[in-house]
Order: structure tokens, then sequence, then C-alpha cells
């Protein structure tokens, strides 16, 4: 194993696209996401992180291959419904890196890799002069029949890196579920830090 966490940018980043897409599919298909995606959306929202000014993106590849992926925008890049929350709240989207995701293979967890996404965000929002990072998660009931018995929340670890949640700072996003014929809205709640 031959793990490597790297900035893609320009030319690196557009041709990680297809690879992040499919990454992008592959982890969030899993609970709580639920996702069924497509290549051609995914590249459609990957391509944010082309044109964004203070865009960030990170690959973890082992070898070559692209095994995780870590992105992050000023809000003010993102749309009125992540910004509209923080809009009505003490903060001000201006001084906000939204972290976009942060997807990794099953077989890569564990290794620290998102310790150092983390990492790698909080301190791209320092060097851009950001003083608050942010991101949003799914909620879904403790009972959701797609939930398996393994399923372990991540809250600890957002709690351990300095994270808070925030349940007065929600918005709705839309996707198809796996299974679904359509796209229906999912509650999205943010964790805030700084």
């Amino acid at each position: 194993m031959s793990l490597r966490v790297t900035p893609a940018i320009g030319d690196d980043l557009r041709a990680a696209i297809p690879d992040l897409a499919r990454l992008r599919m592959t982890v969030f298909r899993d609970f709580p996401y639920l996702y069924e995606g497509s290549p051609e959306y995914e590249e459609r929202y990957l391509g944010t992180y082309l044109e964004a000014p203070g865009a960030l993106a990170l690959l973890a590849r082992d070898g070559e291959r692209v095994v995780g992926a870590s992105t992050a925008l000023p809000l003010a890049q993102e749309t009125g419904e992540l910004q509209a929350p923080f809009r009505a709240s003490e903060f001000d989207p201006a001084d906000v890196l939204y972290l976009g995701e942060s997807v990794l293979l099953p077989e890569y967890r564990g290794l620290g890799l998102g310790h150092r996404f983390f990492d790698e965000r909080e301190a791209h929002a320092a060097r851009l002069g950001l003083t608050v990072t942010a991101f949003c998660a799914v909620q879904r009931p403790g009972e959701h029949p797609a939930r398996p018995a393994s399923y372990r929340p991540l809250d600890a670890f957002w709690q351990s890196r300095g994270y808070v949640e925030r349940p007065d700072l929600e918005t709705t996003m839309s996707w198809q579920d796996v299974g679904e014929v359509g796209e229906t809205a999912k509650r999205m709640r943010f964790w805030v830090r700084g």
C-alpha cells in the first residue's frame, strides 16, 4: 500500500473527475446517503470545483488508484440552499469554508486519511482567511429500514475535530435513493467549527 494525499487542480482535477464520480457513487450508495447517482450528474457537480474561486479538491491515491477524495469551497460559491441557514444565523457566509464531502473506500478507513482530509481543508480555510468551517450531513431516522446493524455514525469523530452539531442550521437536498424511481428531499444538518 502506497498512500498519498495531494491537492488536485486544473488538468489534474479534470483528469480525475471520472474516478471521483465513480468513487462518490460507490461510497454514497451506502447508508446513510443511499444515493443512486449517475456519472453524468457527478461529472457536472464535480465540474464546480474546476470553476469556483477558492475551491479545493484532495485526492487520496494508493499508487495511481483514486481511493478517496475530499472537497471544499467558500460557502459564498455554493448554492442558495446551502447559504440560507447561515444567512439566518450569527454566521456570515463570506466567512465560511463549506466542506463538501469526504469519501473513502471502506478498506482505506481507519488509516488516518479522514483526519488528513480535515487537516488539509482547515488549513485551506486559514489560507483563504475564512474563520469558520462547516459541512452538512443527512438526517435519517434511527429505525430506517436500510440502516445496517453495523452502521456507526461519525458524530464522535466530528466532535473530536471540534465540530458542533447545529440543529438550528438545516437545509434540504434532493436525490434519488437506491430503489426509488425519483428524487426526494432529504433533511441536512450542519456541523460547524469556528
